[in-house]
């Protein structure tokens, strides 16, 4: 009897061929599209098509959007989550949601081997590796493209002597989409003094459109409206990329360091993300105590480390999305955003956990309280470890 083999399927050029290829090599073929964002439902149709053409035994497409958010992306939003301040984890936060669904799948299906197609050459493998030993230890891993290193002509050639044809690649650039951003790949990437053309963004050229407002509205952490149109994360995020793309927001090229020890740089898109993040990051500074937010800076890019470097089954990234959970108890509010061209400004936030009071307290002009007296000792005191150590020095 054949063995059956799940494999993650985006009915690319790569996945096809391996669909091939392990059929040639003796395995059942199972296929499974986990969509995380960036699919249409005409794509989702013409991958569910493709599939059994190739000679697949079935195709499952698994919506894991909502889960996207549950279980990864509300933990960069709570950790202000921003790879150098400036990159969102869109891929890293989708490839461990995706092979968690591929393996998922796997196990109940009592297949023998989980595959996947990407290349010895990135960070995607690392992951996909990593969470499916995790999550199905007992199935064998199998990755064709990696083992097989050919090149796309070499896998275009093998696809055609099978009857699929596909077209010589036309585009100048890689686009990985998803709902937390796009990912963009191209020769200007590969060099660290060239720029990518605005072109290349999903988004293209951007115009000269007039500012526009938005509020958005968290519960603890959570976004939960627009406008205040009550709207579920998905929808909601759907909505600020829609919004924000025409402006540019979000979007830069990073410079950084993968997992495979080496530098890398990919231009990005993702207005949701920056969005999110910058206005969660403003209602935090109204609501939560001055250590907190250092805390919360230090563990959230902790956080997001892991989940970037295939470490997210580490349990110090349970122990760390337990303070993350903790710290959201009153990160409730509204937030008031402008967007312009290439940037947005925060103009405001309100929250009913505020700790700005001008009843109270108005920063430099007056308060209730303490007295000038127990200002004038408090600032002595606290500069007395100042005052002996300038002292100490000096004898």
């Amino acid at each position: 009897m054949s063995k059956l083999a799940v494999l993650a399927f985006s009915g690319g050029l790569d996945t096809s061929f391996c669909v091939f290829y392990l059929k040639e090599q003796g395995y059942d073929v199972a296929t499974v599209t986990v969509n995380t964002g960036g699919f249409s439902p005409a794509e989702l149709a013409r991958i569910e098509a493709a599939s059994p053409k190739l000679g697949a035994l079935s195709h499952t497409t698994v919506d894991a959007r909502a889960g996207l958010f549950d279980g990864y992306l509300r933990y960069l939003v709570y950790g202000n989550v921003l790879r150098g301040q400036m990159y969102p984890l869109s891929v890293s936060a989708e490839r461990v949601c995706q092979a968690r669904a591929v393996a998922e799948l796997a196990k109940n299906m009592s297949a023998a081997a989980i595959a996947h197609g990407s290349t010895g050459a990135g960070n995607d493998q690392v992951r996909f590796d990593v969470a499916f030993r995790a999550l199905a230890p007992d199935l064998e891993i199998l990755t064709p493209i990696r083992d097989l290193n050919l090149s796309r002509a070499e896998e275009m050639d093998y696809c055609a002597q099978r009857g699929l044809v596909f077209p010589e690649k036309t585009k100048d650039y890689s686009i990985n989409e998803g709902m937390w951003g796009t990912s963009v790949g191209g020769r200007e990437t590969l060099d660290p003094w060239s720029s990518l053309p605005e072109a290349a963004f999903p988004g293209g050229v951007i115009g000269h459109p007039e500012p526009t407002g938005l509020v958005v509205g968290f519960e603890r952490g959570v976004p939960v409206s627009l406008n205040g149109q009550s709207l579920d994360p998905v929808t909601l995020i759907a909505r600020l990329n829609d919004l924000g793309r025409p402006y540019g927001i979000g979007r830069g090229v990073h410079l950084g360091d993968t997992i495979l020890g080496i530098k890398g740089r990919v231009g990005y898109e993702a207005p949701a993300a920056h969005l999110l993040i910058g206005a969660h990051r403003e209602l935090e500074k109204l609501v939560l105590s001055g250590k907190q937010l250092f805390w919360k800076e230090s563990l959230g890019n902790l956080y997001g480390g892991l989940l970037h470097e295939g470490h997210f089954f580490d349990p110090l990234a349970r122990d760390l999305e337990a303070f993350l959970d903790s710290s959201q108890d009153r990160v409730s509010g509204e937030v008031r955003v402008t967007l312009h061209p290439r940037a947005f400004v925060v103009e405001g936030v309100q929250s009913p956990y505020s700790l700005m009071d001008p009843r109270i307290a108005t920063y430099g002009e007056a308060n209730r309280l303490w007295t000038g007296v127990e200002a004038a000792g408090f600032a002595k005191i606290f500069g007395v470890q100042q005052t002996l150590t300038l002292k100490a020095k000096n004898n």
